[in-house]
């Protein structure tokens, strides 16, 4: 596409069920962008559901169209609905396939049926690996409020109302006004975006930071939390030493450290990455021991399975805690005597969607849109799955989970 031609750009309704409320640009990054690149001009799709009526799209000068037949780039969110795909389009979308998901599988062959351009937001990256995109920094933020919300429910010391109940962060922190929280101890796991997030609702609610090891032999009068980065979680078994990029590519040589943590805090919040090899933060034996004191995770990383056992799959926003028995490891109602509540919700950020897609499209804005208008960008080609229906270098792996019967 030359920058000279008008490119026409379309900002999908969200399909997938359940729908999506975000959005990859706000009524207000719509009308900057088309003042400030003249060849540029954006349609929105009509849709009920998403957190920015059609109305304030009209009330900022952007077109509404149902037939986005004439545009170039499609922008979206979610996995689009393979029925739903326009052949021969340029797609922006969280695709969910680089991993091999079994139940997108389709969605990708209909891409690249249909000589679709596949941009995968989660690939793309900076020069330095570290991704540009993401709703992490939300996660954290409405994943450390639901922890907090179900400790409040299952203690009876205080109560916090639901996140997507709330127009937009700024009535959340106004909620937070009055709310005395008890003495209690939260430890939160891991430094990216999600740990940003919860350390934001930290601030806001003015709780002290402890050291790890204060925080591990004290108590408290007021509420405090700790932080365990990975270099504080996991020590290589040979020598006790951390090394990031020797962790990332050998893993099951480390040891987790957190058991000492199970026994110091009320709370786990955990926004720490996690794959097969890497440990557990403890064992379904751990949980099982009188001394075992969290009543409640916030498992915001939210891998079933995976760092956190007693991750027994999602919960819901209407229905955002469930307990754990202890012994039974069975699934039982929130807030049970012998029982940890696990609040497991995979799309924490469409609690906040108002927030979470300005910060998105501002992103957006900074670091991709004008590689996006240019005939040729590196940071492009390399988050590109598919390039009109052909799989390309970079994800050729992909052949084998496109062209498999399942």
């Amino acid at each position: 596409m030359q920058n000279t031609e008008t490119i026409h750009i379309g900002l999908i309704r969200e399909e997938k069920i359940p729908h999506d409320n975000r959005v990859a640009f706000t009524p207000l990054q719509c009308q900057w962008i088309q003042q400030h690149y003249t060849n540029v001009r954006i349609c929105v799709q009509p849709s009920p559901h998403r957190c920015y009526t059609d109305q304030e799209y009209i009330d900022a000068g952007i077109s509404l169209q149902e037939d986005l037949s004439h545009c170039h780039i499609l922008l979206g969110i979610k996995e689009v609905p393979k029925e739903k795909l326009m052949a021969g389009k340029t797609y922006l979308f969280f695709s969910h396939t680089k991993k091999q998901q079994p139940h997108n599988q389709a969605m990708l062959q209909q891409i690249i049926e249909k000589n679709i351009t596949l941009v995968d937001y989660e690939c793309l990256v900076h020069a330095d690996g570290q991704r540009i995109l993401g709703f992490g920094f939300f996660a954290g933020v409405v994943g450390a409020h639901n922890g907090l919300l179900a400790y409040g429910k299952r203690t009876g010391l205080f109560n916090y109302r639901p996140v997507h109940t709330c127009h937009d962060l700024q009535e959340l922190i106004k909620h937070y006004f009055g709310i005395k929280l008890p003495p209690l101890k939260i430890v939160i796991t891991g430094s990216g975006r999600v740990a940003a997030g919860i350390l934001e609702v930290m601030g806001m609610l003015g709780i002290k930071y402890i050291p790890p090891e204060e925080f591990l032999i004290n108590s408290y009068a007021y509420p405090v939390y700790t932080q365990l980065k990975a270099g504080e979680l996991y020590l290589r078994k040979s020598d006790k030493t951390y090394s990031r990029e020797d962790f990332h590519n050998h893993p099951e040589k480390y040891e987790c450290r957190f058991l000492p943590y199970v026994t110091a805090a009320d709370i786990l919040m955990n926004g720490i990455y996690w794959e097969e090899r890497i440990p557990p933060l403890f064992t379904w034996n751990d949980l099982a021991k009188d001394n075992f004191r969290i009543q409640v995770i916030a498992d915001i990383t939210d891998d079933t399975n995976g760092s956190i056992p007693c991750n027994l799959g999602d919960s819901t926003i209407d229905n955002p805690i469930y307990g754990v028995n202890r012994i039974t490891r069975h699934r039982t109602p929130p807030f049970q005597k012998g029982s940890v509540d696990m609040m497991c919700v995979s799309n924490l950020p469409n609690e906040l969607p108002r927030d979470a897609s300005q910060y998105f499209g501002d992103q957006l804005m900074k670091y991709v849109f004008e590689d996006l208008l240019q005939e040729e960008s590196e940071v492009i080609a390399n988050a590109t799955i598919v390039k009109k229906g052909q799989l390309t270098e970079r994800f050729a792996y992909l052949e084998g989970y496109v062209h498999s019967s399942s």
